[in-house]
């Protein structure tokens, strides 16, 4: 027979996995025709977040952002992970570093 102390140990183990279990929220972001879509994302604050950028152009483009500290070059017709967060509210741009007056974007955290 186990012993209670066994028990509580065994299940303070198990609730403290609970938080690191939590899934991280995804969210997708397509380039199409040099442009960012949608161009503005809402997260919450004080959370990190899995960006899914597919870009649907046959061109690569660079997903870059000073503010997010941020770059990644998607090759055209494929998908990158970009984590970012947990972030304090505010207003967090970025854009595209091949095609930077057309595609451009921002993350606003609320």
């Amino acid at each position: 027979m186990r012993s209670p102390g066994r028990l509580c140990l065994l299940l303070a183990l198990v609730f403290a996995c609970v938080p690191a279990m939590a899934k991280t929220p995804v969210i997708e972001l397509d380039i199409r025709d040099h442009l960012f879509h949608p161009e503005e994302i809402r997260i919450p604050a004080d959370t990190k977040v899995k960006l899914v950028v597919y870009n649907r152009d046959p061109t690569p483009e660079e997903f870059e952002s000073y503010e997010l500290n941020r770059e990644k070059v998607i090759m055209g017709g494929s998908k990158a992970n970009i984590f970012i967060g947990p972030l304090a509210p505010g207003v967090y741009p970025f854009f595209g570093e091949f095609n930077p007056r057309t595609a451009q974007g921002r993350v606003v955290v609320e």
